[in-house]
């Protein structure tokens, strides 16, 4: 053998093994990264990251590292569809999202064309594992589940009081005031208003003027923080002092920032606060050192993330094939705890609290979650 040709084959085999020492599995999260809910987008961005940085700093899943895009629907349904194609075309083979349901719903159209998995961190809307797709799974619960906590609440806080029920016609505000509805309806109250508000106004006097003129006690609001902390924050300065309930969208101090002290006593409900159990303590730790404090779906887009490694390792593959098989029939130890899916890709112990805002931060509303 020439010379040249022991060079040329020393080449190839450091080109080769340096190709598997770089290679590397692409995965994906999905969120509103940037418009008005981009507070969100922030969770789900930052709950990925640190969750990719801790798995590759434990070796990685199957011997290589995991490669993170991040992708941006403003959770917007066209938006949506584009950013699951933008991350179809680069191959990734999981994605941790979306947050909006009117965006993970079309996108999952993409994805099981695709054969991409996709685990919703957020999306609460029924409809998104309702449609027999096999690549679709979420690690929170369902607004069905939401509404009967929140509804039941109502009945047994407010026994007697007018309620009005409001949404923003979005497909997650919709559908979770009409949940919440249909739990009230069910017990026995009866709305004394049904209002459909347009989001991203910034004047939502009328609609209080209407509520206080109705004398309502209570407003279920079905939408995101932007609109329930302008709603609650001019129904203040009208002098009218209903009790607002809303759902899981106004876990993040943007609503705060926006209803201020008109936002004290405000109801919501979320699932159990993973920042509260002790399995999360050191990764909690991890985001307080880098100044963050990681609330609302911060955790559970970790914990997504973690299932999908999981599922890996134990397949032994990132196939489309048998990442599904792992997933549909593994058991996974998450900072959520252990996630378990059913047949339609739901978890089995969904433990949705009733949580009250005030001095600017949101507790159970009993201090315990019970």
């Amino acid at each position: 053998m020439t010379r040249l040709s022991t060079l040329l084959l020393g080449t190839a085999a450091l080109a080769l093994l340096a190709g598997t020492a770089t290679a590397q599995i692409k995965i994906g999260v999905a969120g509103p990264i940037t418009g008005d809910l981009a507070a969100f987008g922030e969770q789900l961005k930052r709950g990925a990251e640190m969750a990719v940085a801790d798995i590759n700093a434990a070796g990685g899943v199957n011997g290589q590292k995991l490669e993170l895009t991040v992708a941006d629907d403003r959770c917007d349904p066209k938006e949506a569809r584009s950013a699951a194609e933008k991350l179809a075309n680069q191959k990734v083979v999981f994605v941790a999202g979306h947050f909006c349901s009117g965006s993970s719903i079309p996108a999952s159209e993409v994805y099981k064309e695709e054969g991409i998995l996709q685990i919703s961190p957020a999306s609460t809307n029924p409809v998104f594992t309702e449609r027999g797709y096999q690549n679709v799974f979420r690690v929170c619960g369902r607004d069905d589940q939401q509404g009967m906590v929140a509804g039941t609440y109502i009945s047994q806080r407010f026994k007697g009081k007018k309620v009005a029920i409001v949404h923003d016609k979005s497909q997650y505000g919709k559908g979770l005031a009409d949940e919440t509805q249909k739990q009230l309806n069910k017990i026995g109250i009866k709305e004394v208003m049904y209002e459909a508000i347009n989001p991203k106004e910034k004047d939502y006097s009328a609609l209080v003027s209407k509520l206080k003129q109705a004398g309502v006690d209570v407003i279920y609001f079905g939408g995101y923080h932007p609109e329930a902390g302008l709603i609650v924050k001019q129904s203040r300065e009208q002098g009218f002092n209903a009790q607002l309930m809303s759902g899981d969208a106004l876990v993040d101090k943007e609503f705060w920032a926006i209803a201020q002290k008109a936002g004290e006593g405000t109801l919501m409900t979320f699932d159990a606060d993973p920042r509260k159990d002790p399995r999360s303590a050191a990764v909690v730790q991890k985001f307080k050192a880098q100044g963050y404090e990681p609330e609302g779906y911060t955790l559970y887009t970790y914990a997504a993330v973690q299932v999908f490694a999981n599922a890996a390792k134990a397949a032994k593959s990132t196939k489309h094939e048998d990442l599904l098989k792992a997933v549909k029939a593994g058991s996974f130890d998450t900072v959520l705890g252990p996630i378990k899916f059913d047949a339609k890709g739901d978890v089995s112990n969904p433990a949705y609290k009733v949580y009250v805002w005030k001095d600017g931060k949101y507790d159970y509303v009993d201090g315990k979650g019970q």
